[in-house]
């Protein structure tokens, strides 16, 4: 006697198919906000430059204090200080910082080769160098306010009673507070620009430095003529009308200064955008 199998005649279950997902302006600049955090040169120079940008209008108010007090000669830099000025005193120190953090984030993944895989997750390419750059011009954007507020605060504690002290209250003084930080936010901007148009972290940082320092320092070598007419429109220059309390006839307007270097700005990155899109990573 013969036994028959029955034979199962149900068909196998199809293969789950794996979710796919659009590459989306939000989606980038998620992945951007995690990579910024991810690097430990990240905490570290974000550190220094609100050290810097604290520590030095401390130095500097505290400075001012002690010469006052033992009826010292000021200095040129003190005869007309104020509380703001004072506290924004480190901005030229944590520029440098937060500049050469944005070459690092995108020259340093040219260096490494982890370009490639960003862009091959993200093919269009140019909400790559959009997503850095907002991601980290805030970052910088927060950080530099909140340390020039801050720095306002304690300097203004310390320079209680003499001339140089001023509030909240009196005339451009948060104007100028809030311009420090937007300055801040965009020469980290201005960095990143740099870093993914040389794609060089010698480079960014070479032209980033001699752009903000040593163009200044050259121009004043010029016949006066010639610095009125150029040395207002230089990038360091016009960011600093951005922020400064008082003005003069060789100095731009806090909104002349803030359009100026916005202008810089966009420049730099047309510039890279214009060699992410024509050029191979």
């Amino acid at each position: 006697m013969s036994t028959i199998t029955p034979i199962d005649t149900s068909a196998p279950a199809p293969p789950r198919s794996r979710p796919s997902y659009k590459v989306t302006g939000p989606r980038v600049l998620r992945s951007e906000w995690a990579k910024l955090w991810s690097l430990r040169s990240t905490w570290i120079t974000l550190g220094l430059g609100l050290l810097f940008l604290v520590g030095f209008g401390l130095i500097a108010a505290a400075r001012y204090k002690s010469m006052m007090s033992s009826g010292q000669k000021l200095d040129p830099d003190f005869a007309t200080a104020t509380t703001v000025s004072l506290s924004v005193f480190g901005t030229n120190f944590a520029q440098l910082a937060l500049g050469v953090l944005g070459v690092l984030i995108t020259a340093g993944e040219y260096s490494t080769g982890m370009i490639r895989s960003t862009l091959a997750a993200v093919p269009r390419r140019l909400p790559v160098l959009w997503s850095k750059s907002a991601v980290f011009g805030l970052v910088a954007l927060v950080v530099g306010t909140v340390g020039v507020f801050a720095t306002f605060l304690f300097a203004g504690v310390i320079v209680s009673g003499t001339k140089a002290a001023i509030t909240f209250s009196d005339a451009g003084v948060v104007r100028s507070l809030l311009g420090a930080g937007l300055y801040l936010g965009l020469v980290a901007v201005i960095g990143t620009a740099l870093g993914a148009l040389l794609r060089s972290v010698a480079g960014g940082i070479s032209v980033l430095v001699g752009a903000l320092m040593l163009i200044p320092g050259l121009i004043s070598l010029l016949p006066s003529t010639w610095q009125d007419n150029i040395g207002p429109y230089l990038p360091s220059n016009a960011g600093q009308s951005m922020f400064a309390l008082h003005h003069d006839a060789a100095t731009l307007s806090p909104t002349a200064g803030l359009l100026v270097f916005l202008g810089w700005t966009v420049l730099a990155l047309a510039g890279a955008a214009w060699r992410l899109v024509r050029s191979d990573a």
